[in-house]
């Protein structure tokens, strides 16, 4: 079967939810690796950020420097993540969850949310996310579940098998970038970690040929000025 598919007019930014500060080795981003390593080869513009290596304040607010934080890196941080038509969280699993860092990420996506586009639909419309997980215990499908709801609730489209993971045995082992794991070996977490960013790419690029979702049904601003595609109020009735 021969190639016809041209990713190159796409970008993607990818976010370490690492607790681990730069330079320290991050196992979430051995993983990740994988699936840069297909976008880079398919001409994919790349972007990546570890939010732990930046003063990001919590809150569910755009600039918390509004809300009495001395400092606020979200800001542009964000224009980093909206410029990119894919978004890839990655993070580890402590206690069967994912990291405190990842929570902060969906708290700050979700702060921007209101916001909307030049279709008046909320900003996430026509962006595409997904997740890649690591740990040595169980929660891969549990993290990838809370992360791509709260994805596809602020606005992203999430394609099918949006997640792919790597864990060890039970309890305390390896990790994914020691020796002894031989995790870049796993054919199952190569095969998902595969088609988790071929599907990110055919879907963003679906979008991207189509100029996003339409927005008969779903404009913010439309509902707002009265046009409403013929929806009636039973109180009105």
């Amino acid at each position: 079967m021969s190639k016809t598919m041209d990713f190159s007019s796409l970008k993607a930014v990818y976010i370490n939810c690492t607790l681990k500060k730069s330079p320290l080795v991050s196992n979430t981003a051995g993983l990740m690796d994988v699936s840069k390593g297909i976008m880079e080869r398919e001409k994919v513009s790349i972007d990546e950020i570890r939010l732990v290596d930046h003063e990001v304040a919590n809150g569910v607010y755009p600039d918390m420097t509004e809300q009495g934080w001395e400092r606020d890196e979200w800001p542009p941080l964000f224009e980093r993540i909206i410029n990119a038509d894919i978004l890839i969280i990655g993070t580890p699993i402590w206690l069967g969850e994912k990291s405190s860092i990842a929570q902060k990420l969906i708290e700050r996506l979700y702060a921007m949310s209101g916001k909307m586009n030049d279709k008046g639909q909320y900003i996430y419309y026509g962006k595409v996310g997904g997740c890649i997980i690591t740990g040595n215990e169980d929660g891969v499908k549990h993290c990838a579940m809370g992360i791509l709801y709260a994805l596809q609730h602020i606005g992203y489209a999430i394609p099918p098998q949006a997640d792919s993971g790597w864990i060890g045995e039970v309890g305390p082992g390896p990790s994914y970038l020691d020796k002894e794991a031989n995790a870049k070996n796993n054919d199952f977490t190569n095969r998902n970690t595969t088609f988790l960013t071929y599907n990110m790419l055919h879907l963003a690029k679906l979008l991207q040929d189509q100029g996003g979702f339409p927005n008969y049904g779903n404009s913010r601003k439309d509902w707002d000025s009265g046009s409403r595609w013929g929806f009636e109020n039973p109180e009105y009735r």
